[in-house]
């Protein structure tokens, strides 16, 4: 399914441009005193991100930086409140606001905010749920578990996210009305840079959703990390970073820097690949992108699936293609028998089919499972092949490792 939805009047998905949301930030307490906007420059600085390219503007009053000053709630309300009776009726934009309290959400809601923006994922206050289905509102909800941006690596962001979107159905919410976001960013402690880098790597694997997707990359920590460079000094990150998951399927991109970040987002969004999709007769058929076995488990769970069921079916649903080098011709021609009667197939030199040559190179192509069941079949024959068995577990396990494959970045 095409990922195609109106946000407050504003088209947002596959087939429309890369949506720039512009960042203003009432909050003193920001990790970004660069980004801090004065009460008295609001409607100034809206109005030139919006003209540089911004569509959707984003309000926050409070800081989100782990180790910001804490203010009161009454303090988020003088600084947000007034700054939206601004911006309200004055600015060709989509107005958000950036806060995670349900009854601020609703005096923001009445004073004609249009979309809310919980970096808690409706985890802080549960209130926030009623606040969103009683609106009928749009909402931005980013991965959280007990805290803002807890959840540590890809598979658990994409657990939080399905839980968001579960318990928001449940609640009468209309959750194609809801913008998914990853929550890149250092939000506690434990999240390391390698785990930010594996978001943006695996970025794609949001698109199982079929939602819209938002990334919050701008002047982020983990770029500070890598470059060794403060907020002030991390555009360039940031606009590499834009690039990929923009690339890999992001809809809009929340930035402090509008001006610089549209060309980026224009270029890469017409680079990016579209989804194969057919309609016809009111019937559909679209080429699913998905590699991971547990998305593909989401996908079934999604169109009514029992859950035993996805989890027997999902090691079917993802390819393999495997090259085992330098191994003997009577080994190959083993492998490639094993593999055909689980339903696969193995390529092979011509000479190697013949027996004129005695090493030779394998390529491997099946299915996860039909991969493993291979496997697990060599681990009992002769030769080599136990070794190759054991190799084929560990090349599989590795994929998946996230201290092999993103330690060695840092």
């Amino acid at each position: 399914m095409v990922v195609d939805v109106d946000i407050c009047g504003l088209k947002v998905g596959d087939e429309h441009p890369v949506r720039l949301m512009g960042v203003i930030n009432l909050s003193r307490e920001s990790f970004y005193k660069g980004s801090v906007v004065d009460a008295d420059s609001v409607l100034d600085v809206a109005y030139k991100m919006v003209n540089d390219g911004a569509t959707i503007i984003d309000l926050g009053a409070r800081s989100t930086w782990p180790l910001a000053d804490p203010i009161t709630k009454q303090e988020e309300c003088d600084r947000l409140l007034p700054a939206l009776e601004l911006l309200k009726d004055n600015l060709d934009a989509v107005i958000s606001v950036d806060t995670v309290f349900s009854d601020i959400a609703e005096k923001a809601l009445e004073k004609g905010a249009d979309v809310v923006n919980d970096v808690a994922g409706f985890a802080t206050d549960g209130g926030m749920l009623d606040v969103v289905a009683d609106h009928g509102c749009p909402a931005v909800v980013m991965a959280a578990g007990k805290l803002p941006g807890d959840p540590l690596g890809m598979d658990a962001i994409m657990r939080s996210l399905d839980d968001i979107l579960v318990r928001s159905e449940e609640r009468g919410i209309d959750t194609d009305q809801l913008i998914l976001d990853p929550a890149i960013g250092k939000w506690v402690p434990e999240k390391l840079p390698m785990y930010d880098l594996e978001t943006i790597d695996q970025f794609e694997r949001l698109k199982v959703f079929e939602k819209p997707l938002l990334a919050a990359i701008s002047r982020k920590s983990f770029i500070g990390d890598l470059l060794n460079k403060p907020a002030t000094e991390r555009l360039y990150g940031s606009l590499a970073a834009a690039a990929i998951v923009v690339q890999k399927g992001a809809h809009i991109i929340r930035t402090h820097d509008v001006a610089e970040t549209l060309d980026v987002v224009q270029i890469a969004g017409a680079i990016r690949s579209r989804q194969p999709m057919v309609e016809e007769n009111g019937f559909e058929v679209s080429v699913l992108d998905i590699a991971n076995p547990d998305d593909a488990a989401l996908a079934m769970r999604n169109i009514g699936v029992t859950g035993t069921g996805s989890t027997i079916m999902k090691g079917k649903t993802v390819n393999r293609v495997l090259k085992i080098s330098n191994i003997t011709t009577t080994e190959a021609l083993i492998i490639k028998q094993e593999i055909l009667a689980r339903g696969g197939d193995a390529a092979l030199e011509r000479d190697a089919v013949s027996h004129e040559t005695e090493k030779t190179d394998v390529i491997v192509m099946g299915t996860l499972l039909q991969v493993r069941k291979l496997a697990d079949k060599l681990e009992c024959q002769a030769r080599n092949l136990p070794l190759i068995s054991k190799m084929i577990k560990d090349a599989l396990k590795q994929e998946s490792d996230i201290e092999y494959s993103y330690m060695n970045k840092i």
